[in-house]
């Protein structure tokens, strides 16, 4: 099976269920944006020096695949899988909690960075609430499942308590934001 298909070379592509749609498409930009997460969080999995969370970023790839299956789907058709359960969104919340119970009570803003794989999480973090933002403009033209913007919605949480988590066992020091006058 050949990986071109030369289909797509005037600027359109297929979804599932056969329509044609141009690739700026509100929906291309949509699952675009999750695929380039799920991405995002193959190199944050790649990167880390614990493997507690290993198991649940790569859930939480499969659940973004899904959910770009669901968003590749036509409105018209049935998707080949279902969007996000309240169970998959509860997985995410309870990661989140266990993850807080030994991180400090955050008092200030942070910024980004000290370390790698802390601004991978934070970059990651910023593409998870585009993915968001390109769904919520999908969502006004066409159907789109709530609990895809519930899921990501949690997984941004997830992403920023995660940069927090790996600071704290890396032991590097929380870059505060202070307002300079």
């Amino acid at each position: 099976m050949k990986i071109y298909t030369k289909t797509g070379d005037n600027g359109s592509t297929s979804l599932w269920g056969g329509r044609r749609v141009s690739k700026h498409d509100f929906r291309i930009e949509a699952y675009g944006t999750v695929d380039e997460l799920n991405s995002y969080l193959g190199l944050i999995r790649d990167l880390q020096t614990s493997s507690e969370q290993d198991s649940t970023l790569h859930q939480i790839q499969y659940q973004l695949f899904n959910i770009g299956s669901v968003l590749a789907t036509d409105s018209g058709s049935k998707s080949p899988v279902d969007p996000p359960s309240e169970d998959s969104i509860t997985s995410i919340e309870v990661e989140i909690d266990k993850m807080n119970q030994v991180l400090t009570p955050l008092q200030n803003f942070i910024l980004p960075g000290g370390h790698p794989l802390i601004s991978h999480c934070h970059i990651a973090r910023t593409v998870c609430r585009r993915a968001e933002r390109r769904i919520v403009a999908l969502r006004e033209a066409e159907e789109v499942s709530d609990s895809i913007i519930i899921f990501l919605n949690r997984l941004s949480d997830y992403l920023f308590i995660l940069s927090r988590y790996y600071g704290k066992l890396l032991g590097v020091e929380e870059i505060k934001w202070e307002v300079k006058k």
